[in-house]
């Protein structure tokens, strides 16, 4: 199983904790993590995955593997830019969106779009004619999160 972890190239301390966490448990499940490979909430998961001994890869916006986060197992520079979200949320199998700025919000568009699962921790949520939309499953903590993706992806 792939399961992409997404969020902000800047995070919070907060958000980071939970990043590293969410990565920690992927890697316990037996997945693999995707992301865009570079820092913040990507960087964490990453870290937290290496540290349990999980694979990582990173699919990077620009043209330079060399600019991925030290964490990354598998860099991809595809020189796409904020394209490059498509092919994270196309490979993943489900996916986990920690906090997140616009950019996290495209690739959880794309991932409902594509019927992928979408777990969302401290992160947007989808209302559309004031209701919200219950695809965007919120987890409570990382194995929540993780456990929800395992199930649903």
């Amino acid at each position: 199983m792939y399961i992409a972890v997404i969020g902000g190239a800047q995070c919070s301390p907060e958000e980071e904790k939970i990043a590293y966490e969410v990565g920690r448990a992927v890697a316990r499940s037996g997945a693999y993590l995707i992301c865009g490979g570079l820092g913040g909430v990507m960087e964490a998961a990453c870290r937290g995955a290496r540290d349990e001994g999980g694979m990582t890869i990173g699919i990077l916006p620009g043209p330079f593997r060399s600019d991925a986060n030290p964490f990354v197992d598998i860099v991809i520079a595809t020189d796409m830019g904020q394209a490059r979200n498509a092919i994270i949320v196309r490979t993943a199998d489900a996916v986990i969106a920690v906090g997140g700025e616009y950019g996290t919000l495209s690739e959880i568009g794309m991932a409902l779009k594509m019927g992928k699962s979408v777990v969302a921790i401290d992160s947007w949520r989808i209302e559309r004619r004031g209701k919200i939309d219950e695809r965007v499953v919120v987890a409570k903590d990382a194995e929540d999160a993780v456990r929800i993706a395992c199930a649903e992806g």
